[in-house]
């Protein structure tokens, strides 16, 4: 495939080693010094696009694939709000999209090990949820996407959580993300059940950007040559 890469950071250049490794070509490399790249005719060169730059440009971006008529990825997180009218408008133009907070095949499952602990937790009154995610300096965001799928899929699910928060609270309903932010680490993600008896947790440690990398690249191909919009779930066959 030829790839168009939005955002040539540290995970736009994880992506193009791992795509380069599995015969893919990159056509367009997009930073911060060369936005004026960023057209129509370029994309269109493209299979697809893989979106990772920031809250304040990916909404742009996506929409500019759409109109392109390219397939996109996208990993961005802290523009959620805005999800609703983005999947409406690809299905309105007939595109092809795919979001995930975290491509990790390793996060996927932990997103699914959190669901299955939420159920069995969910009548155990004695027991309080809480969550805690380490990134390095530079995450523009907290608590990150991945922490927010978590916190969301055990609220659907608690009945005794009904919001989260992004600092420590004794509140019953509120769910507590504590984000903390130390370099190197790629991400780290806990959840834990704590009773006067015991705790329970589940943790995931990323080691480096590869799995995400690896992700993002199977999601591209994933939906070559499809329309409509997909998750990792669909990628991993959950």
């Amino acid at each position: 495939m030829n790839i168009a890469l939005l955002g040539y950071g540290k995970m736009g250049k994880a992506i193009e080693e791992i795509a380069l490794q599995k015969g893919h070509n990159i056509i367009l490399r997009i930073h911060d010094q060369n936005l004026d790249e960023l057209t129509t005719a370029n994309l269109q060169q493209a299979d697809v696009a893989i979106e990772f730059t920031s809250p304040q440009s990916a909404v742009h971006n996506i929409l500019l694939c759409f109109g392109s008529g390219v397939p996109v990825v996208c990993g961005t997180t802290g523009w959620l709000k805005e999800m609703e009218m983005v999947q409406q408008k690809c299905k309105e133009l007939g595109g092809t999209f795919l979001y995930a907070s975290n491509f990790s095949i390793g996060v996927n499952i932990f997103f699914e090990l959190n669901k299955k602990l939420a159920e069995l937790m969910k009548h155990q009154v004695n027991y309080n949820v809480s969550m805690e995610e380490i990134h390095h300096t530079e995450k523009k965001d907290a608590p990150s996407g991945t922490a927010i799928t978590l916190a969301e899929e055990i609220i659907k699910i608690s009945q005794q959580k009904n919001k989260w928060v992004n600092h420590f609270s004794d509140v019953p309903n509120e769910l507590s993300i504590t984000s903390k932010r130390i370099d190197p680490a790629a991400g780290t993600h806990s959840v834990k059940y704590s009773s006067d008896v015991d705790d329970i947790e589940i943790i995931h440690t990323a080691h480096n950007r590869k799995g995400f990398a690896a992700g993002a690249v199977l999601a591209a191909e994933f939906i070559f040559n499809k329309k409509g919009v997909f998750s990792m779930k669909d990628v991993l066959n959950f």
